[in-house]
């Protein structure tokens, strides 16, 4: 929403890429807004991103999303501005809403997770659960030789074919074989270089 990002939108949008603008909390900076925080919380700064998000619809925005600010203040900007807004922990003032699917359903379980879970954020299921279980059964699968098998790999060579690519595979066998040894060593030097050079001088 800074007049420079809306001289770079207006460039974007000559260019004939629709651009939907962002202003409140706005992840990709919070190295330059101090963390994760709410912005917008006194009468300058909403004044400011009003401004911000006006700027964005001159320079041909189709939509802005409004996240983390008062639900007033999103009001005051949705109601100024002729294109949508969308919040995203802006109260239900916006013309639409968004939340983070990963939040919403959980699919995360890591009980460290809820500690970063945004206030905003109502939970509309667990998914995280079934996916680890999912993930730990596709482990055991495949370590025990259950799984791709014969039923998921579906894609055949006729008898013919197969005979013949056997017959190519043949031809330079001895060849192939002297790649495979080349590259075997070159791996084991490089293997020993990272010992050497990342974990210290060897004392064999």
């Amino acid at each position: 929403g800074s007049k420079l990002r809306a001289q770079t939108a207006r460039k974007v949008t000559e260019g004939g890429v629709a651009v939907m603008g962002h202003v409140g909390l706005t992840p990709q900076a919070i190295s330059v807004i101090g963390g994760f925080r709410a912005q917008g919380r006194t009468a300058v700064r909403a004044r400011q991103l009003l401004d911000e998000a006006l700027r964005l619809q001159e320079a041909g925005a189709f939509c802005i999303v409004l996240e983390c600010i008062p639900a007033n203040v999103a009001q005051a900007i949705t109601d100024t501005l002729e294109i949508p807004t969308i919040g995203i922990g802006a109260g239900g003032h916006t013309s639409g809403q968004v939340l983070v699917y990963h939040d919403m359903l959980g699919m995360t379980s890591h009980p460290h997770h809820k500690q970063f879970v945004p206030k905003f954020c109502k939970r509309y299921g667990q998914l995280g659960h079934a996916i680890v279980k999912g993930l730990e059964d596709f482990k055991v699968d495949v370590e025990e030789g259950i799984f791709p098998g014969t039923e998921y790999a579906p894609y055949k060579m006729s008898d013919e074919e197969r005979v013949a690519f056997d017959a190519l595979l043949a031809k330079d066998e001895e060849e192939r074989q002297r790649i495979h040894d080349e590259a075997a060593a070159k791996l084991d030097d490089s293997d020993e270089y990272e010992k050497l050079s990342l974990y210290g001088s060897s004392k064999d």
